[in-house]
């Protein structure tokens, strides 16, 4: 039996690697040809440092020199005396891939659905070639997706915790005019071949272990329909999530029987919509998505995840350091059209 730890690095790139029991994380990630910076390997020096972000660790020795207190009880380690026990767990290093050997991974497959979902989004799925070759990733992460008929790439957030039955989906903006928004309108079907290159990206589900609250702006849904549904595969619902989601137009909004099904399955998750230009006939809220914070709610200590335009990143953030609210960190994604 084996682990498996995710190892994401500063420029987003992201390896999985199997754990064999009482091994070290070093011992594996060099075993599946991720080159971690080292020097000592007594857990003196520091170099081969790194934030657990979700898992259970054993940690052998720590020297005061290479750590303090206070970055051990914020969760960092080193990978040359950690093994890990839970059946998942994810490290950060602050330094860029390539400084350990590691490139990106291509995965060819076929289109298996294209769905328009609202007036401005669309519901891309690929089935993989060969779902033997383990494309894992974290939930909130993106690949880029090399357009059928083109030379161009475009990066999309998974809409989905992991690949299911060798399927991924993304939830896609449609732009008036765009290489990808043009073919999803216009010649998508399935069987079309169609690769992308996974997994990418530094915005991902943490180890929730206080109140999330998650902003979403347009089809920056796709990574929180993820995390969610990650959310719910673990049984981690217990601490309270809001998620505020704003849209341009009411007929920007989609993926709601999604929500509305999370409302049922998870203990205490709750959605507000918020229409920016809305319609004379639209009875819901109007106005920007930080109009639906809720300060009693962010009274106490949370986690906030941001993804979207980059107008609503910004907004949100100022919003947050503008007001007496708890302690909190923030993850955001920026959403630009090419």
């Amino acid at each position: 039996m084996h682990n498996t730890a995710a190892i994401v690095f500063r420029d987003g790139i992201t390896r999985f690697v199997k754990v064999d029991k009482n091994e070290l994380l070093m011992d594996a990630a060099q075993r599946h040809g991720v080159n971690l910076p080292v020097d000592c390997r007594e857990g003196v020096c520091g170099t081969c440092r790194c934030l657990r972000e979700a898992g259970e660790v054993d940690v052998e020795y720590i020297d005061e020199e290479a750590l303090t207190e206070e970055e051990i009880a914020e969760g960092h380690v080193l990978a040359c005396q950690t093994r890990l026990l839970s059946h998942h767990g994810s490290f950060y290093f602050d330094v860029d891939s390539g400084v350990c050997s590691v490139a990106t991974e291509v995965h060819d497959g076929t289109v298996s659905e294209v769905k328009q979902v609202s007036d401005a989004a669309a519901i891309l799925e690929i089935t993989l070639d060969d779902p033997a070759q383990a494309l894992q990733y974290l939930p909130g992460q993106y690949a880029r997706i090399e357009v059928p008929g083109s030379d161009e790439w475009r990066a999309y957030s998974f809409a989905t915790s992991t690949v299911k039955d060798g399927k991924l989906r993304f939830l896609i903006r449609l732009l008036p005019s765009g290489v990808m928004s043009d073919y999803l309108r216009d010649r998508a079907k399935p069987g079309d071949a169609i690769s992308l290159e996974a997994p990418l990206g530094a915005f991902y589900l943490r180890e929730v272990e206080r109140p999330l609250l998650m902003v979403a702006g347009g089809t920056g849904l796709s990574a929180f329909l993820g995390m969610l549904e990650r959310i719910e595969e673990n049984g981690d619902g217990d601490q309270p999530i809001r998620l505020c989601y704003g849209v341009t137009q009411e007929a920007d909004l989609s993926e709601l029987d999604r929500l509305d099904r999370f409302t049922e399955v998870l203990p205490d998750f709750a959605y507000e919509t918020i229409v920016m230009n809305p319609s004379e006939a639209w009875q819901g809220r109007k106005g920007v998505v930080c109009d639906l914070f809720d300060l009693d709610f962010l009274a106490q200590p949370f986690d906030t995840y941001l993804c979207g335009p980059p107008p609503m990143i910004e907004a949100s953030k100022q919003w947050l350091e503008e007001r007496e609210v708890g302690e909190h960190r923030v993850f955001f994604e920026k959403f630009v059209s090419s």
